[in-house]
């Protein structure tokens, strides 16, 4: 179906789709694809766990109820590695043998593949990095984590919150996902008078992380940015700077893990480390418009089921879950293409942090990012606190142009991944976004 086509014909078609797939009640697989081995494996297991409790709570519940009636729902899944070759085979086993009806991914290099593979299928599938997105996908959607848009709240709220500190050196590995946080941290300090002292890039396989912190504190900065390093990383970064004297500020995207590192260096060196991604017990969220189903419930079996593994995924691909079972419930089917217009119905959704918006055609070619507020969270005596949220839709809007130029800096736009031009007009999507409510 071409994108001229409305939600109402959709619709109807997704209706013939049921009558034929639901009448026999039978299980309804997911496809799960990230990394759940090697130096990427935190940002992919965590999440598996996550998917088995809301599969299980959705089981234990009779199943998913579809027009009238209920199926159980299985999660297939398969180690990427966080490799593009692995990925298309893992893939492959879960779209031929599995027949899933959708499709998780962590995304970035081990996406690039597989990006025409699964778009000549039309498999709905979401990845958690906005910056896979193009035209050339438009069965793809990011609908729970805004990486690396969510990287720049951290930022203003340093700027508001400690005036005084001015120099920031900033490292990050080169793959995609470094390159665009780089970008957007380059776009976050910048729009707020920060001065960049160092920018490190090292390989995507790892560096000398002494040697790294090192040569950032040759240059006298006040704040050191890890921008989303491997978990490994941060945490050979965060050590070699406590084992270097830094006492300043410390800024990364994820802080996974963070517990061990207290106990690697000291409460006191931790206090105040700001990165993105809330422990879901957290008081902050019980006040908040939420809607990630019972959080501080899923936090507890979580932390029963797998202790100590808590991190920054953990309940990202499961709000992804609960975003796809509400479309599928509203489509009365999970035949894909209904399931996504059902999603996006009216552009507007219900983020795990609030009310959102699908947008993102000036950066990705089309409207498939569902965006609103996101956290920033601060160690604070040892836990990891909400200390603010910031909107990501306002902040585009004021400093839209600012961030486009340092992703093209940095060769990330998506025209110049793919080696195309740009979109000859320019959306405006983005600079109405701050000024209406969500």
């Amino acid at each position: 179906m071409t994108g001229s086509v409305s939600l109402a014909q959709r619709l109807a078609v997704g209706g013939l789709v049921r009558r034929l797939e639901t009448t026999t009640g039978q299980r309804i697989p997911i496809g799960f694809l990230a990394p759940l081995s090697g130096q990427v494996r935190s940002w992919g297991l965590p999440g598996l766990y996550g998917c088995q409790i809301w599969a299980d709570q959705i089981n234990a519940s009779g199943g998913m109820m579809i027009s009238g009636r209920r199926h159980q729902v299985e999660i297939l899944a398969e180690d990427c590695g966080y490799d593009p070759d692995r990925a298309f085979i893992g893939a492959r086993r879960l779209v031929q043998d599995g027949n899933v009806r959708f499709m998780m991914m962590l995304g970035g290099d081990s996406l690039r593949r597989l990006r025409p593979w699964l778009t000549e299928r039309k498999i709905l599938t979401s990845t958690l990095l906005p910056s896979d997105l193009s035209p050339d996908t438009p069965y793809l959607i990011a609908p729970s984590e805004t990486h690396p848009l969510l990287n720049v709240t951290a930022v203003g709220w340093l700027a508001k919150n400690r005036p005084e500190l001015r120099r920031v050196a900033l490292c990050s590995q080169m793959d995609e996902l470094g390159l665009p946080s780089l970008a957007a941290y380059r776009a976050a300090f910048g729009a707020e008078g920060f001065q960049i002292t160092k920018e490190i890039r090292y390989p995507n396989t790892g560096g000398d992380a002494d040697e790294i912190v090192a040569a950032m504190l040759a240059t006298d900065p006040q704040v050191l940015c890890w921008c989303t390093s491997h978990t490994p990383m941060v945490h050979a970064l965060t050590e070699a700077a406590h084992r270097q004297g830094f006492t300043g500020q410390l800024l990364s995207c994820t802080a996974d893990g963070y517990r061990e590192l207290i106990r690697k260096t000291s409460t006191e060196f931790m206090e105040g480390f700001l990165f993105q991604f809330p422990d879901f017990d957290d008081p902050a969220l019980q006040n908040k418009s939420f809607f990630f189903n019972r959080p501080t419930q899923f936090h507890s079996e979580y932390e029963r089921r797998f202790p100590g593994s808590w991190g920054s995924v953990s309940w990202e691909y499961a709000a992804t879950l609960d975003l796809w079972h509400m479309a599928v419930q509203k489509a009365g089917t999970v035949a894909p293409v209904s399931v996504l217009a059902a999603m996006k119905h009216g552009g507007r959704g219900e983020h795990a942090f609030g009310h959102a918006r699908w947008l993102g055609t000036e950066f990705y070619g089309n409207d498939n990012l569902l965006a609103g507020d996101w956290p920033v969270v601060r160690i604070t005596s040892g836990r990891a606190r909400v200390v603010g949220f910031g909107s990501i839709p306002a902040w585009l809007a004021e400093h839209g142009a600012r961030l486009r130029q340092e992703m093209e800096a940095l060769g990330q736009m998506w025209y110049q991944r793919e080696g195309k031009e740009p979109l000859p007009i320019r959306d405006t999507t983005l600079d109405s976004a701050a000024s209406a409510p969500l």
